[in-house]
């Protein structure tokens, strides 16, 4: 990574929406691992309650000179706002404010182009950003063209926003049919793991409750390499694309299981949209296998979270399992559910005992 981006100073602006009743000192501490994640820190944050956004700049007048000073005073590389911003408001913002603007899905989509490695991936990736920045680009554009790099640049395909609308609808329809193929790929590849008559189990969860750690406790007692099959670390969106391995449940009997992309509170639409053939792949595991950081302490939270995404993309409910994760870090344990500390691989041996039962009674 460029060290000169990993240090890029970050003023983050923090709404907090009366009515929704959100946890302001979680919403900053998640907007925080989300720019130390994107290769910023955070310096300064700046907070306002309303009871809905400005139409106009989204904070209020009062707060966006106090935003002004701030700038002034403390001379950040970018501002980032906590929630989605409207191209008018983007618009007026980068006129009052002399450094770049980004919102939280801009950030997001940032860290995902970061993180991107497939050809599916990366065209995921190039589509959602295209897609969300092609009605923002008058109020993008003025001090993009000063920097051309950072937080905020990437993952489009191509840095110049104010080439023509034009030539991005038809890069935009150009990403579109090369994900159609590499989609007939990946089906034809799901159809011979069907016919092979493996059960495929996926692990799904909020990002960072250690999905890719439980991955490879799996892989260590199951695989035939029993080694870490994945990268897994305390980065927010550390795993992007899917992954699934071969293991050993029991003698003589063996399953396929797969890490996937971690979700978060309000994932952005357009991501939603591109990554939906990736999620719905999701539909097609025999089992999920739902991670839950039991130590985070908005670990309810977050399982609603996770349970609303599954909803919405039709996961039949009699094939979620509920795994308790990083119980190494927690005093006592859950009356109910799973509990694991995919760590030090306590409770991995009675997890794949469980799994084998669950799978039985699905068939």
């Amino acid at each position: 990574m460029n060290q000169l981006l990993s240090e890029e100073k970050i003023l983050l602006v923090v709404i907090n929406r009366k009515k929704q009743n959100i946890d302001v000192e979680a919403s900053i501490n998640e907007m925080k691992a989300l720019v130390e994640a994107a290769g910023g820190r955070v310096i300064v944050v700046l907070t306002q309650s309303l009871e809905k956004p400005d139409s106009a700049t989204c904070i209020g007048r009062g707060k966006l000179q106090e935003l002004q000073h701030l700038v002034e005073e403390m001379e950040p590389d970018l501002v980032v706002f906590n929630t989605e911003l409207t191209p008018v408001q983007l618009r007026n913002l980068d006129n009052s404010i002399e450094v770049r603007i980004i919102d939280r899905t801009m950030l997001i989509l940032d860290i995902f182009a970061r993180r991107a490695r497939s050809r599916e991936g990366i065209l995921q990736v190039q589509l959602a950003t295209l897609e969300y920045r092609l009605p923002r680009l008058t109020g993008m554009g003025k001090k993009l063209s000063r920097t051309g790099a950072g937080i905020g640049t990437r993952g489009a395909g191509e840095q110049k926003l104010e080439m023509d609308r034009r030539v991005i609808r038809r890069r935009i329809k150009d990403i579109k049919q090369q994900l159609d193929k590499v989609e007939k790929t990946r089906n034809l590849h799901r159809k011979q793991r069907q016919r092979a008559g493996f059960p495929l189990i996926s692990l799904v969860g909020y990002t960072n409750a250690g999905k890719s750690s439980l991955f490879n406790a799996l892989c260590k007692i199951g695989h035939s390499s029993h080694s870490e099959q994945v990268e897994a670390n305390d980065r927010l969106f550390q795993t992007l694309d899917t992954t699934i391995r071969k293991v050993r449940v029991a003698p003589g009997e063996e399953m396929l299981i797969s890490d996937t992309v971690g979700f978060i509170q309000d994932l952005p639409p357009n991501l939603v949209a591109a990554f939906r053939s990736t999620l719905e792949e999701v539909l097609d595991a025999d089992l999920l296998l739902h991670v839950i950081d039991i130590s985070d302490p908005d670990y309810l939270d977050k399982i609603e979270v996770v349970e609303d995404v599954l909803e919405k993309l039709g996961t039949d409910q009699e094939r979620i399992l509920k795994i308790f994760n990083k119980m190494d870090l927690v005093e006592s344990n859950i009356s109910k559910g799973t509990c694991v500390s995919a760590r030090y691989g306590t409770g991995i041996k009675e997890l794949f005992s469980t799994i084998k039962s669950k799978l039985e009674v699905l068939s």
